[in-house]
């Protein structure tokens, strides 16, 4: 049964063709698969078969073919427990095949070297360039053990030693490609998270700063229509009129946040700061437009106006409010100051995020006595090094 894998967000994650993917991939490395693939290279045992059935006869023989089919499903069991981190149960079978091999030897003497191939697989598979030592030692023993035994009859086997050497540099470089890619899935696995999370704080951060100011707007609004309710009837009316329309943007607002189109002016912030600092009874020394300000630091002056004023409303006592606008910066400033709490607020935070996001500095606290003295914050985007003249960059190649 294929388990349910669910679909993180879009920002950057696995698509469901993705995941169909991994899945095919992990249903054709489980099953039967993972024991009749390996078992194909069990072919050439059949050169230790023959060693056993030229040297041995009767009960000798019956016993090497025993030790030879143990080696071999040893092997089999031991080959899909490469393809993670080396368990417990992979080392018990590795230690059985050594001492399968070496009791392999008296059965088919020279020929049972051609079991130290499948253990030299297995050590590179779980120890990479550490498996060198145990290399070289089998190759030695395949080289230079023949001879040593008299009985063999056998001289130097320099064929087996370059054999197994040639298929430990095959190895070694397939299993390299194996560890690549599985860091490499890993690697994706990882960034994909990392963009899910990015996606969720974006999220967060956007609806904190579309819904503080709409809702702070809506709340001071009801309130002011709650008190002209008997005083001043048509004015209250007026104004919940008001709250409807601007429930009705702030849920435009959160759609289109959502989606991740929505875009912020100054000019309208300016213009809606302005009505939201009037409800409240602040005097508001805001400029008429936003024309002064470079046009790539209308959407991000925009915000930062946003959370400015939404910042005064809430938590300033303030009497005036003053918005100061020039090509590169834009200060919002009272004389009512805020709580120290709000320096550390999470639609700060969001903020920070934005102008260094744009190469800008924010700045924010209590600054002194007056209208520019009780709360300011401040943000100032460099205008950006423009790129040397044609002509000096001709005179530089010309260099």
């Amino acid at each position: 049964m294929t388990p349910n894998v669910p679909e993180p967000p879009d920002a950057g994650g696995p698509s469901a063709a993705d995941t169909e993917a991994v899945l095919q991939r992990a249903r054709w490395a489980t099953g039967w698969r993972r024991l009749v693939f390996p078992g194909v290279f069990l072919v050439y045992l059949a050169q230790t078969g023959h060693g056993i059935s030229v040297h041995t006869s009767g009960v000798a023989t019956a016993a090497g073919v025993a030790v030879l089919a143990l080696f071999a499903t040893a092997y089999v069991r031991a080959v899909p427990e490469t393809m993670r981190t080396p368990s417990p149960r992979f080392w018990w079978l590795f230690a059985a095949m050594l001492v399968l091999f070496v009791a392999e030897l008296p059965f088919a003497h020279q020929d049972a070297f051609v079991m130290v191939t499948y253990i030299v697989v297995l050590s590179l598979s779980a120890l990479g360039r550490r498996a060198v030592p145990i290399i070289v030692v089998l190759v030695a023993l395949a080289m230079f053990m023949p001879p040593l035994v008299p009985s063999w009859h056998a001289s130097v086997d320099l064929d087996a030693a370059v054999t197994i050497s040639l298929v430990a540099l095959a190895m070694y470089g397939f299993f390299e490609i194996i560890r690549s890619n599985r860091a490499l899935t890993e690697a994706r696995a990882e960034v994909a998270r990392l963009a899910a999370e990015s996606e969720r704080t974006r999220i967060a951060r956007d609806l904190h700063d579309l819904l503080g100011h709409s809702l702070t707007t809506i709340t001071v609004k009801a309130g002011l229509a709650r008190r002209l309710g008997t005083a001043d009837p048509e004015r209250a009316v007026r104004e919940i009129g008001e709250v409807e329309d601007l429930a009705r943007r702030a849920l435009g607002d959160v759609r289109t946040a959502v989606a991740g189109y929505r875009e912020v002016g100054l000019a309208s912030e300016l213009a809606s700061g302005r009505e939201l600092l009037r409800a409240v009874g602040i005097v508001a020394d805001l400029p008429a437009s936003g024309e002064v300000v470079r046009s790539d630091l209308h959407e991000l002056f925009g915000w930062v106006v946003r959370e400015g004023l939404t910042n005064v409303v809430r938590h300033s006592r303030a009497r005036r409010c003053v918005v100061t606008l020039t090509s590169d910066s834009v200060e919002i400033a009272d004389d009512g100051g805020a709580p120290a709490t709000t320096a550390d607020g999470s639609g700060l935070r969001g903020l920070r995020e934005r102008v260094a996001a744009a190469g800008g500095t924010l700045q924010a606290g209590p600054t002194g006595s007056g209208v520019r003295g009780g709360w300011r914050l401040q943000v100032t985007v460099p205008q950006p090094a423009a790129p040397p003249p044609a002509a000096d960059c001709a005179r530089e190649v010309r260099r």
